[in-house]
């Protein structure tokens, strides 16, 4: 698990065969899990310098492998004794998004972010998102799209500060949005669940 809260911003060495090597001050050990821009990888081999990862066919069928290269943000796995800040963040990329805005305001920018219509259900107003590994608060939802409000701090110390209109953005949504859509889409109208049925779903997570 992961809270969302970037850690470092380090550097892509090379990406060859699904393996990822990154260039970072974190010392990592083998079998770590950690978010490159949002993705949870598994560490497989420690370097001097960083350390290597595999990404798995699952995974490359789902992001967009340009956010694979060059600088990406890191975040290690969220150890029991850490204090809990952002917010639960599984690593679990749902969909690509793109920006189609960006809005200078007097101490913030607006972002307007559009994804396929059916993950709108799983983004909540005032509720939080995962963008590129980044927990964020969402302002408005749009039949196809929703805006965020960043603040000067997370444009400073993040990648968004290069972002432009078209760049592709790793989005994982709300789990508790998604666990209630998937327990809702799962009732009939002849059986009611019971917590038995509830348990067997978040587990299957």
């Amino acid at each position: 698990m992961f809270t969302g809260l970037i850690r470092e911003i380090a550097t892509v060495k090379s990406y060859q065969n699904n393996i990822l090597a990154i260039r970072s001050k974190h010392k990592a050990k083998l079998g770590d899990s950690i978010a490159i821009n949002g993705v949870c990888l598994t560490v497989i081999k420690v370097n001097s310098d960083g350390f290597a990862l595999e990404l798995a066919d699952e995974t490359r069928s789902i992001i967009d492998e340009s956010k694979i290269s060059a600088e990406v943000h890191i975040e290690p796995a969220m150890l029991m004794s850490d204090r809990f800040e952002g917010h639960i963040v599984q690593g679990h990329v749902d969909c690509i998004g793109t920006i189609s805005q960006i809005t200078p305001r007097e101490n913030a920018t607006d972002f307007i972010i559009k994804v396929e219509p059916k993950y709108i259900a799983h983004i909540i107003p005032k509720g939080s998102i995962t963008i590129d590994g980044i927990s964020l608060t969402v302002n408005d939802v749009y039949a196809d799209s929703f805006r965020l409000t960043i603040i000067p701090h997370t444009l400073k110390n993040t990648l968004m500060k290069n972002y432009k209109v078209g760049t592709k953005l790793n989005i994982e949504t709300d789990v508790f949005a998604r666990y209630i859509d998937h327990i809702l889409s799962h009732r009939t109208a002849k059986k009611s669940m019971t917590w038995d049925d509830v348990d067997k779903i978040q587990m299957s997570y």
